[in-house]
């Protein structure tokens, strides 16, 4: 018990953040809120996963509509993944990380991006090309603020 109180006032007075986020963003619901991220590339919408068709990447719970999905996403999840973790370009951006609303998102260049509401993806939208810089520029750090 004492090593660890130690090492947790050591933790805080160096600095190193006790509680980053995780790398994705996950609610009850699973990564991105339980939709089915290779559905915006196959379907071109937001489409809810199943909990049959599910997989663990990057320690959390992935859910698909169909197998097929779920093994597209599991032979290359760095196309099929949104950008930053699920977590809002535009927040990432601006250096902080927000959730996600399924419905806010865009496929640019052949990777999906997330926003927090459909009214902070218009913002991201007048500069998606500087707001990705940005949020490249930004990403993971981001995760230890």
């Amino acid at each position: 018990m004492r090593r660890l109180l130690c090492w947790m006032l050591f933790a805080l007075w160096s600095g190193t953040a006790l509680a980053a986020e995780p790398p994705i963003f996950s609610s009850g619901s699973g990564a991105i809120r339980g939709y089915d991220p290779v559905a915006y590339f196959t379907a071109g919408r937001p489409t809810k996963g199943r909990e049959a068709y599910t997989t663990r990447y990057m320690d959390a719970d992935w859910y698909f509509t169909s197998a097929e999905n779920r093994d597209l996403f599991v032979a290359m999840p760095e196309k099929y993944a949104p950008q930053y973790g699920g977590y809002c370009a535009w927040a990432v951006a601006n250096g902080y990380t927000a959730t996600t609303d399924p419905w806010a998102w865009a496929v640019v260049d052949g990777r999906l991006y997330l926003n927090y509401s459909q009214g902070v993806q218009r913002k991201w939208r007048q500069d998606i090309p500087g707001n990705i810089a940005r949020a490249d520029a930004n990403w993971p750090q981001v995760l230890e603020q």
